[in-house]
């Protein structure tokens, strides 16, 4: 049995139907926070479980009987590394035969605010002494496709990459690089950098939203604190503007570049190119 939390998130959804390609459904199981939110799942013939990652209890009756455990990072910054640890102790006493890890790129020397929890989960891992895989994932690019809408409204992208090279690469190869690595591509105790083979800056993204759209989007670069200010006045909120303004200023820094090509190596063929990926983003 192969169980994955975080099943209904965007993420997990992908994984999933990429399992569904090479595995029969009943021997996946959907491990998430709220059953009724995974009918879609089920009626594919999943196993639903409940877990919630504060809920250790849950946890282990998910996990029961699990050879294989993917665990999606949980999307509560700030409270990933308790969350986390939950799960890694219940697979260690249900005995599970191999975790996987979604962690971030160059976890173990990132500049990105996000890295702290996910070296402090890898250290966790480890001490476990359960047999593990650890999938550093890059940015997804549609991390950036999701500001096409508000470029084209103000006529500008607007960030604080600077001349930053960013080898994102779509959501769904890194979900098909999870799948290969639960399905037996990969052997435990590998931590694989993963990112995509196509590296750009944040003005070459705007350049090609400018070439599709047929209208001229220029980037311009804001410092951290400017852009900060910017996003809060667009009404985000002030975790989430000042996560984004910091994140640019890391990709400035080269938090999201690598050359590894572990991951096309991985899904045996070239990650999503930038323009496709803007692409599917500007389709109705």
């Amino acid at each position: 049995m192969i169980a994955l939390t975080g099943a209904t998130g965007q993420l997990g959804h992908l994984v999933t139907e990429s399992l569904l390609k090479a595995l029969p459904a009943d021997s996946l199981i959907a491990a998430v926070r709220t059953p009724a939110k995974a009918a879609d799942l089920a009626a594919k013939g999943l196993l639903i479980r409940q877990a919630d990652y504060t809920n250790p209890a849950s946890l282990d009756k998910a996990f029961k009987d699990v050879e294989k455990l993917l665990l999606i990072s949980s999307n509560e910054i700030g409270q990933r590394a308790t969350q986390h640890r939950n799960v890694i102790e219940a697979a260690k006493r249900q005995k599970v035969g191999l975790l996987i890890y979604t962690s971030v790129l160059h976890a173990d020397s990132s500049s990105l605010s996000l890295a702290e929890e996910h070296r402090e989960t890898e250290k966790l891992i480890k001490e476990a002494g359960i047999p593990f895989i650890i999938l550093r994932n890059g940015w997804y690019t549609e991390n950036y496709t999701a500001s096409i809408k508000p470029a084209l409204a103000n006529a500008a992208l607007y960030g604080s990459a600077a001349e930053g090279r960013i080898a994102s690469a779509s959501r769904a190869d890194f979900a098909e690089a999870a799948a290969r690595a639960l399905t037996g591509a990969v052997k435990p105790g590998q931590i694989l950098e993963l990112a995509g083979d196509e590296a750009y800056t944040l003005k070459e993204f705007a350049e090609e939203l400018s070439r599709q759209t047929g209208k001229t989007i220029p980037y311009i670069n804001l410092p951290e604190a400017d852009y900060r200010g910017a996003l809060l006045g667009a009404g985000l909120p002030d975790w989430l503007a000042t996560g984004l303004a910091s994140w640019d200023t890391s990709a400035a820094q080269g938090a999201l570049y690598s050359d590894s090509h572990q991951l096309s190596t991985l899904i045996g063929h070239p990650t999503t190119p930038l323009s496709q990926v803007i692409r599917e983003a500007l389709k109705p």
